[in-house]
């Protein structure tokens, strides 16, 4: 747990549908529930952070409201209101390439300068986007070279490459599509930004509770002992393509992994929340 949130901010990223929500979450809580002050940020506009992390504080950050915030502080509070009416704000993102990925850096990295928090965890974006949204200061301070943008990114390159301050937790599932992704991900995200990378956490990892030989269970006949028979079948086989896939990973890369195993719940909430973090705090060691 000490190297998952061993910087001041924590950006989790991944692949569509691995899960960056819910580790984002997870880590809020293990934070908090350690004793550290803890801000969890969303950008994708889905307000779903709040009803899984209640005590903890949740910002939402979009890219039209940082670049309204950005230019009422730079002294044109006048355009930014007829941008926002006119809904031309939209456009200067189209005009000006990653402009609206700075904005939003920039606002991380202004909570993160105030010292209210420990630590703030940020449910980035999907992995492809992850590698737009983090080069952007970079790519802003290649083609810019003065003025209150080329501060902006300047700030921004500063936060994202300073490992005490900044570090990325990459997501995925012990599948051969999101391992693939996140190898090819880390391996860009060094190359071209030089983050920090934090451990890997490998969400719904078989939960290793023991499956009975199917050939060994003495259930009898009929439609029921069946499907018990089918159900073992298909764990095994299941456990045995996620160690294949996780054996992968680990040949992969250089940093550990962390498990974070899948629990039979119907659905997210915040007590299933606060079990991930209990588990991993075990897992990884306590924070």
């Amino acid at each position: 747990m000490p190297t998952l949130i061993a910087a001041n901010v924590v950006v989790v990223a991944g692949k569509g549908g691995v899960g960056k929500t819910t580790v984002t979450a997870v880590l809020a809580r293990a934070a908090a529930d350690a004793g550290r002050r803890v801000l969890a940020v969303e950008l994708d506009g889905k307000p779903l952070l709040a009803d899984l992390l209640p005590g903890i504080e949740v910002r939402s950050i979009t890219p039209t409201d940082a670049l309204d915030e950005y230019l009422r502080e730079h002294g044109f509070t006048r355009v930014a209101k007829r941008l926002a009416t006119t809904g031309v704000i939209d456009v200067i993102s189209t005009a000006a390439p990653g402009i609206d990925d700075i904005v939003v850096l920039g606002k991380i990295k202004q909570l993160e300068r105030s010292g209210q928090w420990d630590l703030i965890v940020v449910d980035g974006p999907a992995a492809g986007h992850a590698i737009t949204f983090l080069t952007s200061a970079q790519g802003m301070l290649d083609s810019v070279r003065g003025g209150p943008v080329f501060a902006q990114a300047k700030d921004v390159m500063e936060l994202l490459t300073d490992p005490e301050r900044c570090q990325i937790v990459l997501v995925t599932l012990p599948e051969a599509t999101p391992v693939n992704e996140v190898i090819e991900t880390m391996a860009t995200l060094v190359d071209r930004v030089g983050v920090r990378l934090g451990p890997v956490v490998v969400n719904e990892v078989d939960a290793r509770t023991d499956v009975p030989d199917p050939t060994a269970m003495k259930l009898g006949r009929g439609a029921d002992a069946n499907a018990l028979r089918a159900a073992a079948v298909f764990r095994r086989a299941r456990r045995a393509m996620q160690d294949d896939e996780i054996a992968r990973l680990e040949q992969a890369i250089t940093m550990p992994h962390v498990d974070l195993v899948s629990l039979p719940v119907a659905g997210l909430d915040a007590d299933h929340i606060r079990t991930l973090a209990a588990s991993l705090a075990r897992a990884a060691g306590t924070p």
